[in-house]
Order: C-alpha cells, then structure tokens, then sequence
C-alpha cells in the first residue's frame, strides 16, 4: 500500500512531466522529455525540485535558455518552492533515450 505522501510526489512528478513537456528543443520540434533530455527528477518535502538533464549535443547554442524555459515552467506548479536545473553529460544523450512516439515522428521507426 502507497503512503499519501508516496502518492503526492508520484502525483508531483507527473505534474512536473507534464510541465516538462511543454518545452520544445528549437533544432527538433519535439518536447525534451519525449526526446529523452530528462534524466531525473527528485522532488523534495520542502517545494525543492532537483531535474538532472542533458542536451542532444554539449555546443548547444540555446543551453542556457532551455535551463531557464525548464526552471519557468516547473516553477509554475502549485507547491513548487524552487527548481534547480543541472547540465549534465554523462551518459551522453543518443537517439535511443527518445520515445517511441518521438521516434516514429520523426521517421526513425
């Protein structure tokens, strides 16, 4: 049996996935958690959101950019205190993090 504060944070995640998804890479019209970007979200009891995430390649002229449309759209969540956004590169991101919904989209199925 889930606890009611297992359920509000998986409730809380999926809240952040949908914010997640409004926010499209400029070079593939997709959004980056269907792409594959996201590697981990952790939301904390205080409002804090840590998100871990890559880019489709490290020289991406828009990385600061896309760090602040991810911090603007989780912090429009009811409850979020705080969202903190890390660059990260390892693993590298590759075609295989992508959805199969993205892959077929993009012709790669």
């Amino acid at each position: 049996m889930m606890t009611s504060a297992v359920a509000d944070k998986d409730a809380l995640v999926t809240e952040i996935v949908a914010a997640l998804r409004t926010v499209h890479d400029p070079e593939i019209p997709v959004n980056i958690y269907d792409l594959g970007l996201i590697y981990r979200i952790e939301p904390k009891d205080d409002g804090q959101v840590d998100i871990d995430m890559t880019l489709t390649a490290p020289g991406c002229p828009v990385a600061g950019e896309i760090l602040t449309w991810v911090e603007t759209a989780v912090r429009a969540i009811d409850g979020i205190a705080g969202v903190e956004v890390r660059l990260v590169f390892d693993p590298p991101w590759d075609s295989s993090r992508m959805s199969d919904d993205v892959k077929l989209e993009l012709g790669l199925l």
